[in-house]
């Protein structure tokens, strides 16, 4: 029995896979089975590099197109690693990320997503200044990558990806199904995962109304968290009262008066979600 299963779902992107696979099978930890999920893919080549592909550890199964959310759930269903690592095709991670993260989560057992800083190769480079994990700001937005490693057993306490986010922002929703089970959250210092930046990536060629229609599904998936921070909530949906844009108002006022942005940054973040 493999201790991780890495889970590649591939959709028309598999001319980047031998990349995505030669980076996990390069880890220092060797223990872990590669599952790829053909989700249909429709383009020619695609498709003969997924037919012809015969890497080491590697498996490779074939469905009918469910997308992303549904590729993951049936490599996940397959996998028999205590451990779960979501890669998408066209990704890469660091040699040592295996190896960290489940060192660190078999001796933290409390721990439900492990993970590392992000670095940027493709159309762009350099680290990805995300802001660093803390709650209650995961609410807000999503401060976790694609790529963290998790629990299998916790992936089955909440039933797995939620098919309901069909339109995108599927990790955030996921990762927030683990957080409410009571897990914590570690990210190394280390770059362990790095994300291909196309000229237009899946996230930016997500209409503005389907994300808005997500972030609110986020919410319905989550609704008694989200009550316990109402302001929170009225930013994520969107939906102002009258008191919110006001405040909005005098802080922009108050704003104006201060000439250093980063004083003016820290005024709008404290009274934002408040």
């Amino acid at each position: 029995m493999p201790l991780v299963s890495v889970i590649i779902p591939c959709y028309n992107q598999a001319q980047f896979l031998h990349t995505a696979i030669e980076s996990v099978l390069a880890s220092t930890m060797q223990d872990f089975e590669i599952i790829v999920v053909d989700d249909g893919s429709t383009a020619p080549e695609s498709k003969r590099i997924l037919r012809e592909l015969n890497m080491p550890k590697t498996t490779v199964i074939n469905q009918q197109n469910m997308g992303l959310v549904g590729a993951r759930n049936t490599g996940i269903r397959y996998a028999r690693g205590k451990y779960i690592l979501p890669l998408d095709s066209d990704d890469k991670i660091s040699n040592r990320f295996l190896e960290l993260a489940t060192q660190f989560m078999e001796s933290h057992k409390n721990y439900g997503i492990v993970g590392g800083k992000t670095e940027l190769f493709g159309a762009k480079s350099g680290v990805w200044d995300l802001p660093k994990y803390s709650w209650p700001d995961i609410l807000k937005e999503n401060l976790l990558v694609c790529t963290n490693m998790f629990r299998r057993s916790d992936w089955v306490r909440v039933g797995g990806y939620n098919p309901n986010m069909k339109y995108g922002l599927e990790d955030w929703n996921f990762w927030l199904d683990i957080i409410s089970l009571g897990r914590e959250v570690y990210q190394f210092d280390d770059v362990l995962f790095y994300y291909r930046k196309h000229s237009e990536s899946m996230i930016t060629n997500i209409q503005e109304n389907r994300r808005q229609q997500m972030k609110n599904q986020i919410i319905a998936n989550h609704l008694e968290t989200y009550k316990k921070y109402p302001m929170i909530m009225q930013r994520v949906s969107g939906n102002l009262s009258v008191g919110t844009r006001l405040q909005d108002f005098f802080v922009r006022m108050i704003c104006l008066l201060i000439p250093y942005q980063p004083y003016r940054h820290k005024i709008k973040d404290f009274f934002r979600y408040r």
